[in-house]
């Protein structure tokens, strides 16, 4: 049997979903699939496999099967499965919730900044999550992790990046859309001040993105391909500031960190992102008077400045393409007030 692993990363955090590929041996016997994977995969339930298949999580050579299907010798199964799907015990709390649009297969949430995605150490209620189980436990008052895990998560946003997010609300809408962000065929825009005056109106950055050798929580890039995993990032100047820049960025691939590593590599980090050397003065002049300019804006936007503006994919059921849009926050927006009266008066 062969085996390969690939893994779907959103922007920010660490990996949600696996793609496991198996061939099955020439000389395989017929067996039911659901039994044949849970004595390959360490630790799976038949329950869970089941569970898994009759949501679509998995096929057989690019088809959809039955729990009962008899695997063949030369079959190509692929699953898709959450990484690390036995996290800390998720309890339901009434968070208020930005919702931009519901029905019955999909949530997209308009999320604030300073807020976790999901809970984790150190952060075990208060999360975006934690809110969506108590939402949909109002609506299903029978529904549980065990029926559909992680409550419909299928990417993250970093804590402390504003906009849109979206979830599933069943487990075949998770599949639909999980396979859609592994394929990169959600539209995701992103809007980002950057230090310094982008040199270009538009360009493409091409560099893998892995941990960094010295920081284990932070990533760098490595644009010679040996070291971490593909990423591109699609960017375009939308207003300049002299010292700063704001851009729209489009992710065709959807690492960790993604689009504050790359920017970073092309000499323009993003303003205020205090991992990544962002926090402090990195263009423009030394004199007090723009030095207190310049923490007066890092004290009105006390975060990264980066905002999910856009994001689109195809509806699990209907197959119509959705696409939402989400205005820049306010303390973006007065950020964005202050470099222009800044510039205009220089």
């Amino acid at each position: 049997m062969q085996t390969h692993e690939e893994l779907v990363m959103d922007e920010q955090l660490e990996e949600l979903y696996e793609r496991k590929t198996f061939t099955v041996d020439k000389g395989q016997e017929p067996y039911r699939i659901d039994k044949w994977v849970q004595m390959h995969m360490e630790g799976a339930t038949r329950n869970k496999i089941q569970q898994g298949i009759e949501a679509g999580f998995l096929t057989v050579n690019g088809k959809p099967v039955k729990s009962n299907y008899k695997i063949k010798p030369g079959d190509e199964i692929v699953l898709m499965s959450l990484v690390n799907p036995d996290h800390t015990q998720l309890k339901e709390e009434n968070i208020p919730l930005d919702i931009v649009y519901e029905d019955a297969d999909v949530l997209v949430i308009n999320k604030p900044a300073n807020m976790v995605v999901h809970p984790g150490v150190g952060n075990f209620s208060g999360t975006l999550l934690n809110g969506v189980a108590y939402h949909l436990k109002q609506q299903q008052p029978d529904i549980t992790e065990e029926s559909l895990p992680r409550y419909g998560l299928v990417h993250r946003i970093d804590k402390n990046t504003t906009g849109l997010i979206v979830l599933a609300k069943t487990p075949e809408a998770a599949a639909h859309l999980a396979k859609q962000f592994f394929n990169h065929t959600v539209k995701r825009n992103y809007l980002a001040l950057v230090w310094g005056n982008m040199e270009q109106e538009e360009g493409t950055i091409n560099a893998h993105i892995a941990r960094h050798k010295q920081h284990r929580k932070m990533f760098d890039a490595y644009p010679d391909g040996e070291t971490g995993k593909h990423a591109i990032t699609q960017y375009k100047v939308v207003e300049r500031f002299n010292y700063t820049t704001l851009v729209q960025c489009t992710l065709e691939t959807g690492r960790t960190h993604q689009i504050r590593v790359h920017m970073k590599y092309i000499g323009h980090t993003l303003f205020n992102d205090w991992e990544y050397g962002g926090d402090k003065i990195l263009k423009g002049t030394i004199y007090t008077k723009y030095k207190q300019f310049v923490e007066n804006c890092f004290a009105v936007c006390p975060r990264c400045a980066l905002h999910a503006h856009t994001l689109g994919f195809i509806h699990p059921r209907s197959g119509k393409e959705l696409f939402f849009e989400s205005p820049l926050p306010s303390d973006m927006q007065m950020l964005m007030e202050k470099w222009r009266k800044y510039i205009f008066a220089s």
